[in-house]
């Protein structure tokens, strides 16, 4: 819907949110620019080159439930069928582990909740006591209608539902650290069924998970700025606004101070609204330098580490994606291995292993960690050969999400000043530090610019 009225809009960040903010301000007619300090646009989610290789500063994940992410992308003018691997829900472990095989029939024509029915009665692995006590948990959390009176770690909820030592270490708790990168006996309960309620809790297709086949810059951000170039905006990247200031001529609008002083005209456009959408830290500055009284609570983070591992390109898993028993005690580390070769052809032999909410791991340096995953992988998989890996890469984004605590209190998308607003997976809202909390942000925040 075009609005009557054109605003020029300034976006400072080129992650995920910033780009939701952005699409969506421009289908309301506005006229964005959009801000990028990096070369690289994604912000946290964004591609990397390894080796000649475009992968991602970390293995990402998506669910069937992230629909407005999905809206955008299409929005935009891409195409979801082609872009991932759709696989139904899972928690598949290797053979060699103990572990289990918990996975969704592929028919369509299973309708939800009789697809998690079917899984969880087919399901290996698991004994009576583990399935009657997942299937109470989803019973009871469905009638609670997955809200709480008061929020609570997931590891006390677990104890509440009665949740088998199995069942959480094989499904709960590995779902917990995936969702909100933050280790169960932290995390917050709420906020966890909040995605279960999304996921488990809704269609077929929700619980669906999806494997981006493009790097996460081209997925999204890069798409949605060619569309907002097409609509008459412009994307500024390798220029970082350190500072933010009120026009004394015009009330409620804003100015722009950029690093690069040769941008002359971005500096003294005064603009209609503005939208941050940076992280929390650049966020706190530019509202100092605006001399504006919003506070930003001070946040913890976790860290994510992805260790790509390349064989020669013979190697391929039999699935795109497994689960892994990680043991710190016994130098095992990964929690998730994918097949990057089921993904695209030209990286057949790549393996990306993931840890979430890395702790112990940190004091490894990488050659060790990167070899301990080698022997992990070697072991779990029964793959003698992935000992001895071509190359190896190791990445750690540290401050990849916040902490997602019990009863954590996030700003809203609105500050106390006119056209200013936040945008960000740490702002206010159901999800945790995902891709689907960003773009929810980002379109919160441009709804209150229309």
């Amino acid at each position: 819907m075009v609005k009557s009225t054109q605003k020029h809009i300034a976006v400072i960040g080129g992650g995920w949110a910033g780009f939701a903010a952005a699409a969506q301000l421009t289908q309301f007619g506005h006229q964005v620019s959009v801000f990028e300090a990096g070369r690289t646009l994604g912000g946290r989610a964004r591609r990397v080159s390894l080796q000649g290789v475009n992968v991602d500063n970390g293995q990402h994940i998506l669910l069937g439930a992230y629909r407005q992410s999905l809206q955008l992308m299409r929005a935009v003018g891409m195409d979801i069928d082609d872009a991932f691997l759709r696989l139904p829900l899972q928690m598949i472990y290797p053979p060699a582990e103990d572990g289990m095989q918990f996975s969704a029939p592929h028919s369509k024509l299973v309708p939800a909740p009789l697809h998690l029915v079917l899984a969880l009665l087919k399901a290996q692995g698991l004994s009576g006591a583990d399935k009657l006590s997942l299937a109470r948990f989803s019973s009871t959390a469905r009638w609670m209608g997955w809200k709480l009176y008061e929020d609570c770690s997931v590891s006390e909820l677990l104890q509440r539902f009665d949740q088998t030592a199995r069942l959480c270490k094989l499904m709960w708790n590995p779902l917990c650290v995936a969702a909100l990168n933050t280790p169960p006996e932290r995390a917050s309960a709420q906020v966890f069924l909040n995605v279960l309620r999304d996921s488990l809790g809704a269609s077929r297709a929700a619980s669906d998970m999806l494997i981006p086949k493009h790097d996460l810059s081209a997925l999204f951000p890069e798409q949605a700025a060619s569309f907002i170039r097409t609509k008459g905006g412009s994307i500024v990247v390798g220029n970082a606004v350190t500072g933010l200031s009120k026009d004394p001529q015009q009330s409620g609008k804003w100015r722009l101070t950029l690093t690069n002083e040769t941008a002359l005209t971005a500096q003294s456009i005064p603009y209609d609204g503005i939208v941050i959408a940076t992280n929390s830290s650049n966020a706190k500055r530019l509202l100092k330098s605006a001399q504006s009284d919003t506070v930003i609570p001070a946040f913890e983070f976790e860290a994510i580490t992805t260790c790509y591992l390349q064989y020669p390109a013979s190697v391929r898993l039999s699935r795109p994606m497994f689960a892994l028993l990680d043991d710190p005690s016994q130098n095992k580390w990964a929690q998730y291995v994918f097949d990057r070769g089921h993904l695209h052809s030209e990286q057949a032999g790549l393996l990306a292993a993931v840890i979430s909410a890395p702790q112990e791991s940190g004091d490894l340096d990488h050659a060790a960690l990167a070899q301990a995953i080698a022997d992990q992988l070697a072991q779990s998989l029964q793959l003698p050969a992935l000992n001895q890996p071509v190359w190896h890469q190791i990445i750690t984004e540290k401050r990849a999400t916040f902490s997602c605590t019990p009863g954590l209190q996030r700003p809203q998308n609105a500050t106390i000043d006119t056209n200013l607003v936040l945008a960000g997976d740490y702002t206010a809202g159901d999800y945790p530090a995902t891709i689907e909390g960003a773009v929810r942000s980002g379109m919160a925040a441009a709804d209150l610019l229309r």
